[in-house]
């Protein structure tokens, strides 16, 4: 049986309509996230936790299929409500209930995680949890027919930041399963790829008739960056330029994950142009990449408008051509 959790309003969590549009909602959450992130924020442990929340809701509203099944539950749930998923609710990321072999009867068991940035809300709804991949490892009496079985191992995801990745970290995780808490504290290696699993061996299910313990297995989900995507090890930036910035070239400083560095702009620098800042991605030796972006004015004032229309009669370049 599920147990009831907190019910989470992404939409309220990003401040925006649930009729957002995808880059309303990408842009809702790189403000919030250049916001509250940890290490721009004064009260750093507020603001850790903060982020995790808006990480959390990109995580599903920005995923079109993710969105789709949460819109299922409907837009009548409030938030801290006490939440049970609906009868039939499969979980998204297929997670399955544990049980032992039918010679051990039909057991279920729930795990549910802390600390790993994920809400229970999320576990239930999005997350995953593997089930028992070994097999009978021997027999203890023979006349009883007790069977001594290997514990199921158990997964789930940990949301790791840029940051982390880039110097590696240690964190406290933990897992109730059944009647009791475990506390484990995991080190996240520095250069860790999305997807990639955590193994904590013996920290899974308790084996049965003396059989050893399964294993515990975190999967790694890249935390969302309000600066940053990422391909590999590499990192992808997007800068702005202004259309002069462009033509004339520029020196502009850009984010890394270490700090600001400066970077020059050539003259003549199309949108879409990749410039490379060797060893400023992640490890163990990837690169940041800032593409730009011309953007042009919105609005501009009378005077301005005349400098246009005198570059206009002047210039005679022509994309076209």
């Amino acid at each position: 049986m599920e147990m009831a959790v907190q019910y989470k309003d992404y939409y309220g969590i990003l401040g925006v309509a649930r009729t957002a549009s995808d880059a309303d909602i990408k842009k809702a959450f790189r403000k919030l996230a250049r916001e509250h992130h940890p290490d721009v924020a004064k009260d750093k442990k507020r603001a850790e936790e903060k982020f995790k929340e808006i990480n959390e809701a990109y995580e599903v509203l920005g995923d079109p299929a993710k969105r789709k099944k949460y819109d299922e539950l409907g837009a009548d749930w409030k938030s801290g409500a006490e939440f049970r998923p609906p009868p039939g609710w499969e979980n998204f990321a297929g997670r399955q209930a544990g049980g032992r072999s039918a010679a051990q009867g039909a057991e279920d068991f729930e795990f549910h995680f802390g600390g790993t940035g994920f809400s229970d809300f999320f576990e239930q709804l999005f997350g995953s949890r593997g089930g028992r991949r070994g097999g009978f490892s021997s027999f203890r009496n023979v006349e009883e027919q007790e069977i001594a079985e290997r514990g199921r191992d158990v997964e789930g995801d940990i949301m790791v930041t840029l940051e982390e990745v880039s110097r590696g970290s240690v964190r406290s995780v933990n897992v109730r399963h059944n009647s009791h808490t475990d506390t484990y504290q995991v080190r996240i290696p520095a250069g860790v790829t999305e997807g990639q699993r955590l193994r904590l061996a013996g920290r899974g299910e308790t084996g049965s008739g003396g059989g050893e313990a399964g294993d515990l297995y975190l999967r790694v989900r890249l935390a969302k960056h309000p600066e940053f995507e990422v391909q590999d090890h590499d990192l992808i930036h997007e800068l702005e330029l202004a259309p002069w910035e462009a033509v004339l070239g520029a020196e502009i400083s850009v984010p890394t994950l270490t700090g600001h560095v400066n970077i020059k702009i050539p003259a003549g620098t199309q949108s879409g142009q990749k410039l490379r800042v060797r060893g400023r991605g992640l490890p163990p030796a990837g690169d940041l990449f800032v593409v730009t972006k011309i953007v042009v004015p919105a609005k501009i004032a009378d005077a301005q408008k005349e400098l246009w229309e005198k570059l206009k009669r002047e210039s005679d370049f022509n994309p076209r051509d």
